[in-house]
């Protein structure tokens, strides 16, 4: 977390790191624990393509992500999930606890534009990043957003 919180510092982005004992898996659990909409739940996806991996951050209410039209909208031939053991060599993280800082080329949901913070990974099981949803276009490298 230490190259998260250098990054963060770098950037000059406001950002709190909220640490809690239980390990948060699912975007339900995460809007129950911390009381918040489950659309400001931003879990980061890693997905794969002949062209790469790229990160996808998403709403926690979007629900089922068609990876067609990511597909067409990345202009891919074959887009899918990465596996977890792909996700942990190409992030250093584990599934579900991938940062929502990553050097991957990255898609953001807009539905998180909404609200004034979001909530997604920092890399460790026992922590969580609270952000502007706007500072993550300053942090990643976004090549598109999802509608």
């Amino acid at each position: 977390m230490d190259k998260l919180t250098a990054i963060l510092q770098e950037k000059r982005v406001q950002y709190e790191i909220i640490h809690h004992e239980k390990q948060i898996r699912t975007a339900q659990e995460g809007a129950e624990y911390f009381g918040i909409e489950i659309g400001q739940t931003a879990p980061t996806l890693v997905l794969k393509s002949e062209k790469g991996y790229f990160a996808m951050i998403v709403s926690g209410n979007r629900g089922h992500v068609n990876l067609e039209e990511m597909s067409a909208l990345l202009g891919c031939d074959q887009l899918k999930l990465a596996t977890p053991k792909e996700v942990q060599q190409i992030t250093g993280y584990t599934v579900g606890n991938v940062s929502l800082v990553l050097s991957l080329p990255c898609i953001i949901d807009r539905g998180l534009l909404q609200y004034p913070f979001v909530y997604g990974g920092t890399g460790e099981p026992g922590s969580t990043l609270k952000i502007a949803p706007s500072e993550l276009e300053k942090l990643n490298q976004v090549v598109t957003f999802l509608d």
